[in-house]
């Protein structure tokens, strides 16, 4: 007859966790005593009792080891074997950073998906495509790189890798060339250079996730986190970009970032700032729709005051403010508000070292969105702008006088 034990797997903080010796004891003379009626095991010196004490040793160490295997399913702490299986799931192959690599530039159809894998030649040598890219308005796609499918080191001259081996289909330009020599390859990957690079894969967040699509956009385009937000609007979600980044790019990120480009929806403001971009991975296209977030101008108008009659140093404030509060408003994320308390704190920490901030009398802002004075909301400190927007301001744009 089978016997069943509960070794649950509970996850918490600290990992898996193995049980107590006296919790697996009793689930034995559970199991046996539902066999053998008037099963005893506690009497001491008895070849029963040993035979019981021996039985739950061997099951706490089947127990460790399956702690033991949970708790390594990770890149720092996974053997090699798991470690490998672990790459797999990210695609992550062992080896190829320490192959030959080179960095390669596409051009022709705009909207054309380059997929991961995608195999470009120099001849007598084979490259991978690694991570993707697409053709942009301008004609070409971002700097993608590419390793060498073959270990070993060997010269990459510019110019040189021009042959494409994946096919592309009909009525579809590419070509390819790498602008710059490659690098030739340093010799064989350390298993620790590999575990970082299995982490480092595992660290996006999950795909169609408003966390994910950050994650892609930045990590694709190098765009400032506060310039990107994804709103849920009921059952879709609504992504809102900043900044004047290449449109085509932007929709490849999100393209690679979502399970279902339909989930996409449009301004909830005003239609004019949907950008609808079709991307054409073949055999099939895709219309990726986002929103191109305005730019809003900030200036400002600082006030301030102090107790000290005889203070001489306000003629250096305005150096001393101006680029610490406009590096406050460039970093507000899209559709937040000026928070004027937040300008009172970084002022005063700005001037601390002239002015002790409690000796301060006077301090008002004034905050200017494209010219127009924008009061805080009644009852707040919070100044809003477009919900769909983001702020820029220049430390040209503040002054800062004393009155």
């Amino acid at each position: 007859m089978a016997y069943t034990y509960n070794f649950p797997v509970v996850i918490g903080s600290t990992g898996l966790q193995p049980q107590a010796p006296t919790d697996i004891q009793q689930q034995l003379l559970t199991n046996v005593a539902s066999t053998n009626p008037g099963y005893t095991a506690n009497l001491p010196g008895s070849l029963i009792e040993d035979i019981s004490s021996t039985d739950v040793g061997a099951i706490a160490l089947c127990d460790q080891a399956k702690v033991d295997t949970v708790n390594s399913l990770t890149p720092n702490g996974a053997n090699e074997a798991l470690l490998l299986q672990l790459g797999q799931v990210y695609g992550v192959p062992l080896g190829l950073p320490a192959n030959t690599s080179v960095n390669v530039v596409f051009s022709g159809t705009v909207g054309y998906v380059i997929p991961n894998g995608f195999l470009i030649s120099v001849g007598t040598n084979t490259f991978q495509v690694q991570g993707g890219g697409v053709i942009g308005s301008g004609g070409s796609s971002s700097t993608i790189t590419a390793v060498s499918v073959n270990a070993g080191a060997f010269a990459v001259p510019a110019g040189t890798v021009t042959q494409r081996i994946t096919s592309v289909p009909s009525g579809v330009t590419l070509t390819v060339t790498n602008p710059l020599a490659g690098t030739p390859a340093s010799g064989t990957e350390t298993w620790e250079s590999y575990r970082a690079r299995v982490l480092q894969a595992g660290l996006v967040a999950c795909a169609s996730s408003t966390r994910g699509i950050k994650t892609f956009i930045s990590l694709v385009l190098g765009t400032s986190g506060n310039l990107i937000s994804v709103q849920q609007s009921g059952t879709s979600l609504r992504v809102i970009v900043g900044g004047t980044p290449d449109v085509y790019q932007i929709a490849y990120a999100i393209f690679s970032a979502v399970g279902n480009p339909g989930v996409l929806t449009g301004s909830a403001v005003s239609s004019g700032r949907n950008v609808t971009v079709s991307l054409y991975d073949y055999p099939d296209t895709y219309s990726i729709e986002y929103v191109q977030a305005p730019l809003q101008t900030v200036t400002l108008s600082v006030t301030w005051n102090t107790v000290l009659t005889s203070f001489t140093g306000g003629a250096a404030f305005p150096s001393l403010v101006q680029q610490p509060l406009a590096s406050y408003i460039n970093s507000i994320p899209i559709g937040n508000p000026i928070n004027v308390m937040e300008l009172n704190q970084v002022f005063q920490t700005a001037v601390a070292g002239l002015l002790d901030p409690s000796l301060l009398t006077r301090l008002v802002f004034t905050v200017f969105i494209n010219s127009v004075s924008t009061p805080p909301a009644s009852g707040t400190y919070a100044v809003s702008g477009d919900p769909e927007s983001y702020f820029s301001c220049a430390a040209t744009g503040i002054t800062v006088t004393q009155g």
